[in-house]
């Protein structure tokens, strides 16, 4: 198979250079559940060369609506196993390593480096540790949430994660399309980020439909820690 062929469509967008700088970076996605599944699937085919993939979790009968990489068959299965599967079919230039645990536990026993930490979990308390594990680590990390028809994006470098308010609560339910574009967002955001294009770091996108039905996007500064 041919690698500038199977990339066609993003050479053509940033170039070779741009893409070959793809295939000496590594990613950890962290949760593999709507977001981290949709995260799996918009950049497990862009040619990073590695990535790594974080989830305790199996795939419930209730997930499977939202999450976009299971079937009524993965039902039972650990979500970061069947994420790297499916990554693994769909392109023969990548490696793929899920890791069957949670957060704490991975940090503890792993020994790799990384070019970029995706938040895709839903516990306000592990996106504490990811903030401090990442500046620990000198590793940027874009933090994402969902809920309902609005969501949170941000690439973390310099501020700090406690700087904002944020509630942990049971969401009362879940746009399933929105967990996917919020998702979007994040690989986007991802990909410029790993391929050296612009991106906006420290700044919090607020994304929701308002009363009238409007799409709205707001952008607030953080400070840096």
């Amino acid at each position: 198979m041919n690698i500038e062929t199977y990339f066609k469509r993003q050479i053509e967008l940033w170039g070779d250079e741009a893409q070959e700088s793809l295939r000496e970076k590594r990613i950890l996605i962290i949760g593999c559940g709507g977001l981290g599944s949709s995260l799996a699937m918009a950049l497990g085919t862009s040619g990073i060369a590695e990535i790594y993939l974080v989830d305790f979790d199996e795939v419930s009968l209730h997930n499977i609506h939202r999450q976009i990489a299971f079937t009524l068959k993965d039902e039972g299965k650990n979500k970061a196993q069947v994420c790297a599967k499916l990554i693994l079919n769909k392109n023969p230039f990548v490696k793929v390593v899920s890791y069957e645990c949670d957060f704490d536990t991975f940090i503890t026993n792993i020994e790799e480096s990384f070019d970029l930490i995706l938040d895709a979990t839903d516990n306000l308390a592990v996106r504490k540790r990811i903030d401090i594990w990442s500046k620990e680590q000198k590793t940027p990390w874009i933090y994402a949430s969902v809920e309902a028809f609005n969501g949170q994006v941000c690439l973390f470098d310099r501020a700090n994660f406690g700087v904002f308010a944020i509630n942990e609560h049971t969401p009362s339910g879940i746009s399933a399309p929105m967990v996917m574009q919020i998702a979007s967002f994040q690989a986007n955001i991802a990909l410029r980020y790993l391929v050296g294009l612009p991106v906006i770091k420290d700044c919090l996108y607020y994304l929701y439909y308002d009363r009238d039905g409007e799409f709205i996007i707001k952008k607030f500064t953080l400070p840096n820690s």
